[in-house]
């Protein structure tokens, strides 16, 4: 890489810390990075709570704002701090997380004469109101803009008319390691387990899957199913759950600290949601070998593939959902051969590690590029494999 020259010096921007996909990947990036080619840092708006403080990464400077309103007046002191912990780590590249982070961190950044801004957007947009469309627009031209999916880059540049070559695009990375296959695909059978690791937002369509599961028992009178997650929508989704009259066997089980063992117990994962850009969760469904069903939304139609490495099915289309799983009960070999397949393309294509290099490789080509603005080429990015 660059042999001759000192590390980048990154300060992240995040409101706090999270087991959710976009925090998890930041976490492992910041424990990963090679440290003679990049020296991260970390800005946590609001991140003095007890998970987020657990989750903090080992070697990496770190700095709480405690920053809970964007408007109060503590966020002229707020900015203050930041500066400075800029100016004392020197820091050459600020990359931005979420609403807030971006709209508090990135201004300041180009006021300081921070060359290089980076907001990243791993989404298509599908919650925004038109003030944060607006806002976007405004933001997104302050520097380039990062996502991970080519889904979600045609969505931002649509939304918000950048320039095609100022949004890049780099995949997530799944730690292989962490899903040894001590569990290895296996048969389904009619006393299936089956389940979900899905924040309970309306976006993640567990409320479907609930009535998925209660015509799936009608004829599978043992099923047992479980979702692993937390969010606002747990009131209405336990009440949905007693109607449909599954009281004990579709349980919400909330945050799961180790994902690995949750999915080792599953024998069919699900994921249903209306919208995604590149789902953390199926990328860790595939490297459980686990047999898959998924909404076709986002890259997970490339992910895993229909009848190669899963079943994808239209979103919004509980029918569909349904008979997808039923095809695995009615067809107990296909969860092997799919499940087998899934870990195979996630070893080949999506490795953790493959993701922290690309990272390298971005934010050096970023520094090293001539002008007073990021205006380059899209990095290079990691082809999906469809043959």
């Amino acid at each position: 890489m660059r042999l001759s020259r000192r590390p980048v010096r990154v300060c992240f921007v995040i409101d706090r810390l999270s087991r959710a996909g976009t925090e998890t990947q930041l976490v492992a990036l910041l424990n990963q990075l090679d440290r003679s080619v990049v020296e991260p840092s970390l800005c946590l708006l609001n991140g003095d709570d007890g998970e987020s403080r657990s989750l903090l990464p080992s070697s990496c400077p770190v700095l709480h704002l405690a920053l809970k309103h964007l408007t109060s007046p503590a966020a002229v002191s707020a900015a203050s701090k930041l500066a400075s912990f800029w100016r004392t780590h020197r820091t050459e590249i600020v990359q931005t997380y979420f609403l807030d982070s971006t709209y508090f961190a990135a201004p300041l950044a180009r006021l300081m004469g921070i060359r290089h801004v980076v907001r990243v957007r791993n989404n298509s947009g599908y919650w925004l109101t038109r003030k944060h469309r607006l806002l976007g627009r405004l933001v997104g031209r302050l520097g380039s803009t990062l996502t991970n999916s080519e889904i979600a880059r045609q969505a931002i540049q649509e939304a918000e008319g950048l320039r095609y070559e100022d949004i890049s695009v780099i995949e997530n990375g799944v730690a292989l390691e962490r899903f040894p296959l001590t569990s290895p695909p296996r048969t389904v059978r009619a006393d299936a387990r089956i389940g979900a690791v899905a924040n309970l937002r309306p976006v993640k369509n567990i409320d479907g899957l609930i009535r998925a599961a209660k015509l799936l028992t009608a004829d599978y009178p043992d099923l047992q199913f479980a979702v692993a997650g937390e969010g606002d929508e747990r009131p209405f989704l336990e009440t949905q759950i007693q109607k449909a009259g599954l009281t004990g066997r579709f349980q919400l089980i909330g945050m799961v600290q180790d994902i690995p063992e949750f999915l080792s117990k599953l024998d069919i994962a699900v994921l249903c949601s209306h919208s995604e850009s590149m789902s953390n969760a199926l990328l860790e469904y595939m490297a459980a070998g686990r047999a898959i069903v998924g909404t076709d939304v986002g890259v997970n139609a490339k992910l895993a593939r229909h009848e190669r490495e899963g079943l994808i099915v239209p979103a919004n289309n509980d029918r569909a959902l349904v008979e997808a799983i039923r095809r695995y009960l009615n067809e107990p070999k296909l969860a092997e051969t799919l499940g087998s397949a899934a870990r195979l393309r996630a070893a080949t294509n999506y490795s953790r590690e493959a993701m922290v290099r690309r990272f390298e490789s971005f934010f050096t080509q970023l520094v090293e590029c001539k002008g007073p603005r990021h205006r380059r080429g899209p990095v290079k990015q990691h082809a999906f494999l469809d043959s």
